[in-house]
């Protein structure tokens, strides 16, 4: 029996349980009786939240989604790939248990055993996304391609042929956006992988060849490489994650480069063609030709908007390569139809479409709130990426002040200085704030630490509600743990505040011994 989606091969045990639950097989499409307070085009985290939320408050809600109930985050994302991240910080804490003084075998690595502990772990969570679960929640969930009709009907035609007519008062686009490979030479000509298919292998590549630095890049680069492929990463700029703190991915790249992986900076003018053992990839650094045979080939970069088919001429919604256009209100240019995620945001998080389908609730189906309409600009939206060390980051970074003409004063502590992370032997990466010249109003941060994406956390906490750094500083953080290292840098800012006279007072202290 074959699965009818590209994500659920090898179609095993596992796969047939995350089938039947965000797209099972001989479901049937409810007959619409009246029209829906809300439509939600797309499965998604958008489109969940958007329809769980609304159904809550006692809308009636069509939820439509053409393929598998969890978007990208549950099946091709956020959910596998951290699994197999996790099996790679194993491997990599095998390999350097030496260093703490245990003795350890050289790791059998079972990469089949790896890719089956995912499908496994990817099913148990599908439950929170499936149909079954919604339809509880008075959601009327469809199975099937989505077309605008009108600007109050979506047509959905079903797998078996089936047609239903949603009429409906406001709708939702939050159909997403999929991997697109860029116009590659020779790309064409190959069997290349992208995160939709990658996660369905089931045997190691002795040799993976890696297009793009940027975070999937760099988290399943430095995975592969950790569980036993010969990693070559190929990227057009100076360095990995180009668009995170040079420092911070300098950290990173050192840690990629003790994993083994071949980094090919400012690699341009490439060319993909088929070789006699594998696939090979051609390009120019510094002026010279470089070849490299792979066995697999991961695309990494460049994504597409999910909007064919959608009719979206049809209800004058305007769209573009990067997806739908949306105002701050996260509105279209049609004023009934709204859209939320991936389809219309330049972060493409799960945890921003969850709170910009939170924006859509409130807009759609409250013409003024009790606090007017929400802005989708007035979201704090941090970042992580999942490599080791992890890099997050939250607000502005040294670039965004310095082309804002933005005055900053910036505090900075290295993992090296902090006891924690010296006893864990994770002392690689630093902690930076930026304030506000002058004072303790907190504007950005990054963090390189092996779990700096649950670190960032307490700064955002903190820029959210407008707390200042002095205040994190009078705020008793356990020793030893590693976020001991934010505290310390709001004692940093308290030091830049003691004044000549406390300083003389301090100094007269001193020279008197009080207090000891």
């Amino acid at each position: 029996m074959n699965a009818p989606f590209i994500p659920l091969a090898p179609y095993d045990e596992h796969n047939q349980v995350l089938e039947a639950n965000v797209h099972p097989s001989g479901w049937s499409n409810p007959q619409p009786v009246k029209p829906y307070h809300l439509v939600v085009v797309g499965a998604g985290t958008a489109g969940l939240v958007t329809a769980a939320g609304a159904a809550g408050l006692g809308a009636q809600v069509a939820l439509v989604e053409r393929e598998l109930m969890g978007g990208d985050c549950l099946n091709v994302g956020c959910v596998p790939s951290k699994a197999i991240i996790h099996a790679a910080r194993v491997a990599a804490t095998t390999r350097d248990a030496g260093e703490v003084g245990i003795g350890v075998d050289p790791a059998s690595i079972r990469f089949a055993e790896v890719m089956s502990r995912m499908r496994r772990l990817r099913a148990k969570i599908s439950p929170a996304d499936s149909a079954k679960r919604f339809s509880g929640l008075g959601v009327d969930v469809y199975f099937g391609k989505g077309s605008f009709q009108s600007d109050s009907v979506l047509s959905v035609s079903s797998a078996s042929g089936e047609t239903r007519q949603l009429k409906f008062k406001k709708a939702v686009i939050a159909s997403g956006a999929r991997a697109a490979a860029p116009p590659i030479p020779g790309l064409d000509q190959v069997d290349y992988l992208t995160n939709e298919t990658l996660f369905s292998l089931t045997e190691l590549p002795a040799r993976l060849g890696v297009i793009g630095s940027g975070p999937i890049g760099s988290e399943m680069a430095q995975s592969f490489a950790r569980l036993g492929s010969q990693v070559t990463l190929f990227e057009r700029g100076e360095h990995v994650l180009t668009r995170e703190d040079p420092d911070a991915a300098a950290v990173v790249q050192r840690e990629m480069e003790r994993d083994g992986i071949r980094i090919m900076a400012n690699s341009e003018d490439m060319q993909i063609a088929t070789a006699e053992t594998g696939i090979r990839v051609t390009v120019t650094q510094a002026g010279q030709t470089m070849e490299t045979v792979v066995d697999k080939l991961l695309v990494a970069v460049g994504r597409a908007p999910n909007i064919e088919g959608l009719q979206l001429d049809t209800i004058g919604v305007e769209s573009n390569d990067g997806g739908v256009v949306v105002n701050e209100h996260l509105q279209t240019t049609n004023p009934r139809i709204f859209a939320a995620g991936d389809i219309c945001s330049r972060f493409k998080f799960t945890h921003a479409a969850d709170f910009m389908a939170r924006i859509v609730i409130q807009n759609a189906l409250f013409a003024v709130g009790p606090f007017g309409k929400k802005k989708a600009s007035d979201l704090l939206i941090p970042r992580a990426t999942y490599t080791s060390p992890e890099i997050a980051h939250v607000g502005l970074d040294e670039n965004d002040a310095s082309s804002g003409n933005i005055d900053i004063d910036t505090y900075r502590i290295p993992f090296a200085d902090v006891d924690r992370a010296i006893l864990e032997g994770q002392d690689l990466g630093f902690a930076k704030i930026h304030t506000k010249r002058g004072t303790d109003q907190i504007l950005g941060a990054t963090i390189v630490a092996e779990n700096a994406g649950d670190m960032i956390s307490e700064i955002t906490l903190a820029m959210t509600n407008r707390i200042g750094l002095g205040k994190i500083a009078s705020t008793i953080h356990p020793y030893p743990t590693q976020a001991e290292a934010i505290r310390r840098l709001g004692d940093q800012f308290n030091r830049t505040k003691l004044t000549p006279t406390s300083k003389r007072v301090l100094g007269l202290l001193r020279w008197f011994n009080v207090g000891g």
